[in-house]
């Protein structure tokens, strides 16, 4: 029965995530391509290219174009308004969206956890810069991310996210002695965050395989330990 279990849970751990993904790119696809409007691209636009092809058919393959137009027209925006942040304009208008944004009681909550995960994710620059360990309380040690700034006693300023929920954790000001890097990069250090450590099994399995282990003795039948 454990056997079952276990080839069960191994099982949902490959299909699960694929599931989810499946189900959130159907549902963003239909989300568009119902979004879009069908006026200058519906089955009755297609009806003169493909005249030999049913309405249904003509209709699915609009929706498929009006979705490839919008993710199109959105990336080209994004790539614009990336370009123009870059200059005083740019920093202006991201600052003016910033304040308005934080006048709304809740617009301001969401707006801030998606800008910041959004910025942890994929951001550059001084986001999110070398990982490091730092040691804490009782001997512990945890993963944090230096920002690229520093206290004005001199001390580095580091993110300490929570696991698995990155957009959230505590900056912390930590004597540049005090910190060790490490040698991997942004994007391994978040995958074990977000993971609750899961996501470096295979690595630690391998290290672990380099560790001898020998045995200090056996107990008897009669509990009492072997004669050396």
């Amino acid at each position: 029965m454990d056997s079952v279990k276990g080839d069960f849970g191994r099982g949902l751990i490959v299909i699960g995530p694929v599931l989810v993904t499946l189900f959130i790119v159907y549902t963003l696809y239909s989300f568009i391509a119902n979004f879009t409007p069908g006026i200058l691209l519906n089955a009755e636009t297609l009806e003169a290219i493909l005249p030999g092809v049913g309405e249904y058919a003509r209709e699915q393959l609009a929706g498929f174009l009006r979705v490839l137009a919008f993710v199109a027209t959105l990336a080209l925006a994004m790539y614009a308004i990336g370009q123009t942040t870059e200059t005083t304009t740019g920093e202006v208008f991201e600052g003016i969206v910033d304040y308005l944004a934080n006048r709304v009681p809740v617009i301001r909550v969401v707006y801030n956890a998606s800008k910041t995960a959004t910025e942890t994710t994929i951001g550059t620059g001084d986001t999110l810069q070398t990982p490091v360990k730092i040691d804490t309380w009782g001997g512990l040690r945890m993963t944090a991310f230096k920002t690229g700034r520093t206290s004005p006693d001199g001390r580095v300023l580091l993110f300490l996210p929570t696991s698995p929920n990155i957009t959230t954790g505590f900056v912390l000001e930590v004597a540049p002695e005090e910190i060790t890097e490490l040698d991997e990069t942004v994007e391994e250090a978040l995958t074990r965050v977000v993971s609750a450590g899961f996501g470096d099994a295979d690595r630690a399995d391998g290290d672990l395989e380099d560790v001898p282990l020998s045995v200090v003795g056996e107990m008897q039948s009669d509990g009492k330990p072997p004669q050396q």
